[in-house]
């Protein structure tokens, strides 16, 4: 496999000039728009039950021609790049600017910043290599305790070129690998059973990231939470004080806040946090960004979708509402600049302003100190799905490894732990922020509009007074 970039004009026998000549007529008068063009090799193998249970690898390519027109965009894609299609693009997106004459948005301005290598992760090692590589690793979980009884291992890889073009001649190429380990066992004792699981990813080749110790720490951390839970009792119902642990319990952060703080929902007024700039909307202390600019990481990237550069944007600053995440549509019409925000799925999709790494800064307590305050409450240490409503705000998720906590000691774990609340307030709840920052291991995607995208998540421990608990006890 080659690491190679992809000029998609060329390889498909599309005439750089020509394909500008049909972007410029088809955007002329429109506000904004791009024709953005996509090549991609994904491959994946699951392991289960002692043997391959499924492999897989595909190629595709693509262009999405796009012409945004105040609030409303014509959009056209087809696997088909050639000047045809083009063409038969152009003259659908040309009709949503029926009557217009803007002024085109001024382009991106150029950066140099490259996050990740051209590495392509599918290449190297090769099929039989990471066969072997599952192998090892369901002997080695197998080999770790009696207990275990199924073990389930899955490797993902990614390869995508992006090229986008502009009215403007300005064009942009990007090149983003990706691959992800994800190890999930099942314990048993008697006629108990019990899951674990453990995933890590980013944006690398797969040299660096198979490393043995990586791969190992996936199954112990998997078995370690497997056992666990075979101990868990029935989580209590109620109103506890909650102290979410570091790292990858920021997915609640993300799902109840981060949605919220995304330039469209606020456009439209349909976020809990519309109307709200300025003002206080979290306990002090509260400082949280989304950064794309972190290297390697799997929300990472060094230009958005529209040809934008990432940045690193504050969203929440000591409490106080200061600023959205944007795409270009959404930050022309609310008068601001985008931000790096614009993302989408792939070539048959339209960019919406997205999350990238969403990030809580530490504060400056001890975590050991949080855990010690709470006198009668729940530890939760990593999460599994949830759900949230973001015009109200309203979210509930489930914790796939907590503890009760009483006394300041930490006691018997606990499942089917639920955390209930609504994201602008559980904010204000905020009592106590640590200083151990950790982000995820890197296995986020996150949805919208039918779209994923990979993303990361990051927070200290912190700790969050009077939440909603559904648990199971009675």
């Amino acid at each position: 496999m080659s690491d190679k970039p992809i000029d998609l004009l060329q390889t498909s026998g599309l005439d750089e000039e020509t394909a500008r000549q049909i972007t410029a007529a088809a955007l002329k008068g429109a506000d904004d728009g791009e024709l953005y063009l996509e090549y991609s090799q994904n491959e994946g193998l699951v392991f289960d039950n002692g043997r391959l249970k499924s492999s897989s690898f595909s190629t595709g390519q693509g262009f999405g021609l796009r012409a945004v027109v105040g609030e409303a965009s014509g959009y056209a894609h087809s696997d088909d790049i050639s000047e045809a299609a083009l063409k038969r693009a152009a003259d659908a997106v040309a009709s949503v600017q029926s009557g217009h004459s803007g002024t085109y948005a001024a382009p991106p301005t150029r950066t140099n910043q490259k996050l990740y290598t051209d590495e392509n992760p599918i290449g190297s090692p090769t099929f039989a290599e990471k066969v072997q590589l599952l192998q090892e690793i369901d002997a080695y979980a197998r080999a770790k305790d009696p207990r275990v009884q199924q073990v389930t291992v899955s490797l993902a890889g990614s390869w995508k070129t992006v090229d986008i073009l502009r009215a403007d001649g300005h064009r942009i190429r990007d090149v983003r690998p990706l691959v992800r380990l994800n190890v999930s066992i099942v314990a048993g004792d008697g006629d108990k059973q019990e899951s674990g699981s453990y995933g890590s990813g980013g944006r690398e080749g797969f040299g660096e990231f198979v490393a043995e110790t990586s791969w190992q720490h996936a199954v112990d951390e998997a078995l370690r939470q497997a056992l666990v839970n075979l101990e868990a009792i029935p989580a209590p119902a109620g109103t506890f004080d909650v102290v979410l642990g570091n790292g990858w319990p920021g997915i609640l952060l993300h799902e109840a806040v981060g949605h919220g703080l995304e330039g469209d929902f606020n456009r439209k007024k349909t976020s809990a946090f519309a109307g709200l700039m300025g003002q206080q909307v979290a306990a002090k202390g509260v400082t949280i960004v989304d950064d794309g600019t972190i290297a390697k990481r799997r929300g990472s990237l060094s230009v958005d979708d529209e040809g934008t550069p990432t940045g690193r944007t504050t969203l929440i600053e000591d409490g106080i509402l200061v600023g959205y995440m944007q795409d270009r549509q959404n930050a022309r019409l609310m008068g601001v600049e985008p931000t790096g925000n614009g993302r989408r799925e792939s070539f048959s999709h339209q960019p919406l302003p997205r999350m990238t790494n969403t990030i809580m800064e530490a504060g400056d307590k001890d975590p050991k100190e949080i855990i010690e305050s709470l006198e009668d409450g729940i530890y939760a240490v990593s999460f599994g799905g949830g759900q949230v409503d973001i015009t109200s705000g309203k979210f509930v998720f489930s914790c796939t490894e907590a503890y009760r906590v009483q006394n300041g000691k930490i006691g018997a774990p606990v499942k089917g732990a639920m955390l209930i609340g609504n994201g602008p307030d559980a904010l204000t709840r905020v009592s106590m922020i640590g200083n151990d920052l950790k982000l995820d291991p890197g296995i986020g995607t996150c949805g919208k509009a039918g779209q994923g995208v990979p993303v990361g998540v990051g927070q200290p421990t912190m700790r969050i007074n009077e939440m909603t608990i559904g648990g199971t006890a009675t």
